[in-house]
């Protein structure tokens, strides 16, 4: 059974910067592309940027030049620094792991990151 679990979310003023982590509990982690996507009250849940099993990586127009994707194989864990954070960025934030070649995806539980003064 695969598991992520994400950690890192919190409260902080605009301007300020968080840092989510996604770590799993499955095996081939490298063979994964991993995702962060977030929903805000009322709102569809948006990919906020990804990195590919070979490190490719796509940001959301919203967010680039202010976060940062990045994943440690190593210790199955992607991450996503944020910067210069909005009040629109206040969602809920998920991480997302796909398969490479077969059709597994699998979803966090998510956690909340609220910008607010």
């Amino acid at each position: 059974q695969v598991q992520l679990v994400e950690s890192g979310g919190g409260l902080v003023q605009p301007g300020g910067s968080l840092r989510l982590s996604c770590t799993t509990s499955g095996s081939d982690f490298s063979v994964y592309d991993m995702g962060w996507y977030r929903q805000a009250p009322g709102k569809e849940r948006e990919l906020v940027a990804s990195v590919t099993s070979g490190g490719n990586t796509v940001y959301a127009d919203s967010v680039k030049g202010r976060f940062a994707i990045s994943r440690d194989n190593a210790r199955y864990t992607v991450y996503l620094q944020m910067n210069s954070l909005k009040i629109e960025d206040t969602a809920i934030y998920y991480c997302k792991m796909s398969h490479r070649w077969f059709p597994y995806t699998y979803w966090g539980q998510g956690t909340q990151v609220t910008v607010s003064s």
